[in-house]
């Protein structure tokens, strides 16, 4: 990995280079999505179809587009019992972290006769769209429906995109199945965006979608915001390390290659204040570099955002930090709690040698579903909160009303809505 001293230039220029990674970037494609989704709109099922023979080469019919029970069955004896207890393990974790977030209703009741308040409403329908193609990823689907089942959501519709041989990967269905989906379809792509947001004659019309996918999928997400309400726009993974002369090189050089194996745009940057462990960090990537079956990827992706920014004291390190806004943020220094608390910007930070950001991806509970390309400045983890409403309670009694209504036309008045300040005055006509 190359070795640069962190300055404003290199920072500067370290920044531009990830913005260019960001979905919003790729208005090439802009066309393509709309053709897709205009399809699906227009022709509902049939349009789904068609591209799932174009991009998946299978055929698909309503009668085969949902999964049954039986391919379900059939999933949980090909992936065996002990994956399943892991995935129950994990799931286990993840809901009991979701449960801390639960919000509940309420209501502040006052003598004067004013009642106000707020009203919790789980959404009524979420879709989740997994990837499928070359990875699957059964982490992802407890992580996005999990939080919807804590909520409350009344329906979980599923999609994902088929095999050739018309079927889901098994790890997939068993995710789904124990996270608690309600219906699964075997559709991907734009089109099945396309289909949550406006409805087909077998896929129903849902509130929100949820849930990562290439680019095409990202775009699609973006174009039918308003239409449904989205999770985000998430880019290319990214994991940020900042350590000292304390951190093992060996540990900081597998956490960042933990992320280079994504894909080819994923970003490994670490943030040190020791050219030594500089020097031996970059040692260490070249040595596993040897031993990963994912290597060549790996390379790629260092090679094209792989950082290593050597700081002149910890403070510049952790501004950097702040500035960069990772989805992921591993701290390795000798007090990594007191450098926590100086941390503003990041998905999901990870305290100690010993928590590495795959707990994270797995096990330990937290969403993983994270804010990307700077976006952790003012978004936040996927969490219970973005599969609920609020709504406002208001309740004046006619005397509570009675003290402010002058008030309250005055205000209307100075902003000449004569039609608001009317709606109040109306309520007391007949006062002298």
């Amino acid at each position: 990995m190359r070795i640069e001293k962190l300055d404003e230039k290199t920072k500067k220029n370290l920044l531009e280079d990830l913005l260019k990674r960001s979905p919003s970037s790729y208005g090439a494609y802009e066309a393509s999505i709309k053709e897709i989704l205009d399809a699906v709109r227009e022709k509902g099922d049939e349009a789904v179809f068609a591209y799932t023979r174009k991009f998946d080469q299978t055929e698909m019919d309503a009668e085969h587009l949902i999964v049954t029970e039986n391919e379900i069955k059939d999933a949980y004896s090909k992936v065996g019992e002990e994956f399943v207890g892991i995935i129950r393990k994990a799931l286990d974790n993840i809901r009991a972290y979701h449960e801390k977030q639960k919000q509940y209703s309420w209501f502040d009741s006052k003598p004067d006769g004013t009642i106000l308040g707020q009203k919790v409403t789980p959404l009524r329908r979420v879709g989740v769209y997994v990837p499928g193609g070359k990875a699957a990823y059964p982490s992802s689907v407890l992580m996005n429906i999990l939080p919807a089942k804590v909520a409350g959501v009344d329906e979980i519709i599923m999609v994902t995109p088929p095999g050739k041989d018309q079927t889901v990967t098994p790890t997939t269905l068993v995710a789904a199945h124990e996270a608690g989906a309600d219906r699964i379809y075997k559709a991907g792509g734009a089109q099945a965006i396309a289909a949550l947001a406006y409805g087909t004659e077998s896929i129903p019309k849902v509130d929100k979608i949820v849930g990562p996918g290439n680019i095409y999928v990202a775009l699609a997400k973006k174009a039918v915001y308003g239409h449904v309400s989205i999770d985000s726009i998430a880019g290319p993974s990214e994991i940020l390390v900042l350590a000292d002369e304390t951190a093992n090189p060996r540990y900081v050089a597998a956490d960042l290659l933990s992320q280079a194996e994504h894909d080819e745009l994923a970003s490994a940057i670490l943030v040190t204040t020791s050219m030594e462990l500089a020097r031996k960090v970059s040692e260490q990537t070249d040595l596993f570099l040897k031993e990963l079956s994912r290597s060549e990827i790996i390379q790629k992706s260092l090679d094209n955002y792989g950082h290593i920014l050597v700081a002149e004291t910890l403070d510049d390190a952790i501004d950097a930090a702040n500035e960069i806004a990772s989805e992921h943020l591993e701290i390795m220094t000798a007090d990594p709690f007191q450098v926590m608390t100086r941390i503003r910007n990041a998905g999901a930070i990870f305290i100690g040698e010993y928590s590495s950001e795959p707990l994270g991806d797995y096990f330990a509970g937290p969403n993983h579903v994270l804010p990307t390309n700077g976006t952790a400045k003012f978004f936040s983890p996927l969490s219970v909160d973005d599969f609920i409403k609020k709504s406002s309670i208001i309740s004046y009694s006619e005397s509570a009303l009675e003290k402010i209504h002058t008030d309250i036309e005055k205000f209307a008045e100075a902003e000449h809505l004569t039609a608001h300040a009317n709606s109040i005055r109306v309520r007391f006509e007949g006062e002298l």
